[in-house]
């Protein structure tokens, strides 16, 4: 069986969960309780924005739906959303054919039983630190960084590491 760090070097794609990943898993409500609030960390938004700079596929598939998601996604450059998407893995067959990718090029990060169905498929599967225990004991690695408080960019550090091109991403920020 391959190791962790060999498998990375063959993910051509990172697919994200919203809440409880890219967030904390807290969902806030405008006064007018029609918007909600949601934080997301920006290092995990830096992390994002360099693993699609080294050629990743970066996108999001979570179950709830919310302008928040479309304005992170959109300001992070992702290259899809899937959102409300309450079977999670219908809309992993329906993404890796509209997106023409295979599972076994896939990553992907969760933190909930919802989850668990994709992660199952792709060729990698991360939890992050704070996940329910179902969802780390199926991972193939779990952050030491909780759900939208640095997990995503403690995986990509570690992915564009194997991979060789962090070196290559991140040049720009030593001249």
């Amino acid at each position: 069986m391959q190791s962790f760090a060999d498998s990375l070097k063959e993910i051509e794609c990172v697919i994200l969960d919203i809440d409880g990943v890219l967030t904390d898993g807290r969902v806030g409500y405008a006064a007018n309780q029609e918007e909600e609030v949601k934080f997301f960390d920006v290092k995990d938004g830096h992390a994002i924005k360099l693993m699609i700079r080294a050629g990743l596929r970066v996108g999001m598939l979570t179950g709830r739906t919310s302008q928040a998601n479309r304005i992170r996604a959109r300001e992070l450059g992702a290259d899809f959303l899937y959102e409300g998407e309450k079977n999670k893995l219908e809309a992993f067959s329906r993404l890796l054919q509209e997106q023409q990718l295979r599972a076994e090029v896939c990553l992907y990060i969760g933190d909930d039983l919802v989850d668990l169905p994709v992660m199952r498929r792709c060729r990698l599967a991360v939890a992050v630190a704070d996940a329910v225990p179902e969802i780390r004991q199926a991972a193939d690695y779990v952050t030491t960084a909780a759900g939208g408080r640095g997990a995503v960019r403690e995986l990509a550090v570690k992915l564009l590491r194997a991979k060789g091109c962090w070196d290559k991403v991140t040049k720009r920020y030593y001249r």
